[in-house]
């Protein structure tokens, strides 16, 4: 019986590839059937569902110890039409179930470590990007007494919420929402990282695009407490991408380097206790945005791969 699930699901998984963007359900799909050829090293969990009744799944790459172990948290797609986000959360899930026990990086990550992954946190936005609306950003909750949908899911993190860079206008690409963790997604997010938090010691979000790895903070112009800490590793793990394709990235504060923006995933997980916390915007610069051919998912991959792997390593090497 079991045999047949794993050949059902192996058939449902063949429509998925790595150098193509997948819909939704296609991810689904993968996420199931990765999880149950691999679960030696993998599990699965469903966290919550968004507005529509959609379900968030986080995937657990660990080598199972019976211990609880420090963990890493990466999310993919918060952004609706940041498409080559979750692209790069799926890519992150196969490289590092196929090189444990070769690559002496991820093996040694993966005996000291846990990850956590959400390939999709706005999955009900993602959805519509495929269905009607390609370059929608927000959720797709409905507002009371407005007619647009939505809040923007990195607008709506208790962190200086609706201060800076936010709008309270429900129509708005960056509504704050009616009040903190309103977005069902966001707080199902939310209730896992502070479940785990006396483990989870790095948290890394991953978007596009502009070509940047920021850092705390975007709130306010005030320095994190290990400013300098975060800046020698996000310059170290910038170095590492650009040695492959020679892609520039930027980085810093998110206030003064991108513009400063209240309510953010990665400033509400360093107030929360997690001192290494890291936004990716991924390629490009503006020639394409949002809409980064897929002849371009296995480079942007690759190098965001050499970044990622780095901050993983240098985390578990400075446990706190």
């Amino acid at each position: 019986m079991i045999e047949q699930q794993l050949d059902n699901k192996e058939r449902s998984a063949t429509k998925h590839s790595y150098m193509k963007y997948n819909d939704l359900d296609t991810i689904n799909e993968w996420i199931a059937g990765t999880v149950a050829r691999n679960t030696n090293l993998m599990a699965l969990e469903e966290i919550g569902t968004s507005y529509e009744g959609r379900p968030i799944y986080v995937i657990k790459i660990s080598k199972k110890t019976g211990q609880t172990k420090p963990a890493i948290f990466m999310d993919c797609g918060i952004h609706a039409r940041e498409w080559i986000s979750p692209a790069f959360c799926q890519w992150f899930v196969k490289e590092t179930i196929n090189t444990y026990g070769s690559d002496p990086t991820i093996t040694h990550i993966l005996d000291t470590m846990d990850i956590f992954i959400v390939p999709v946190i706005n999955v009900d936005g993602y959805s519509y990007t495929w269905s009607t609306n390609r370059l929608w950003r927000k959720t797709r909750s409905s507002i009371a007494g407005s007619r647009c949908r939505g809040v923007d899911p990195n607008r709506n993190w208790n962190a200086g919420w609706c201060t800076i860079g936010a709008s309270k206008n429900p129509c708005s690409e960056t509504y704050c929402g009616p009040y903190v963790e309103s977005e069902k997604s966001v707080k199902a997010v939310a209730d896992f990282i502070r479940h785990h938090k006396q483990n989870i010691k790095a948290y890394l979000t991953i978007h596009s695009y502009s070509q940047m790895c920021l850092f705390p903070y975007s709130y306010t112009y005030d320095l994190a407490a290990n400013h300098y800490e975060l800046v020698s590793m996000a310059k170290e793990a910038t170095t590492r991408l650009r040695s492959l394709y020679n892609t520039v990235y930027t980085y810093g504060p998110g206030a003064t380097t991108i513009y400063p923006a209240a309510g953010g995933s990665d400033d509400w997980a360093y107030d929360l206790g997690i001192k290494y916390s890291f936004t990716f915007e991924l390629r490009d610069t503006g020639a394409h945005g949002f809409l980064l051919p897929e002849s371009q998912i296995k480079p942007t991959c690759e190098e965001t791969m050499l970044a990622i792997k780095y901050i993983a390593n240098y985390v578990s090497n400075h446990l706190y």
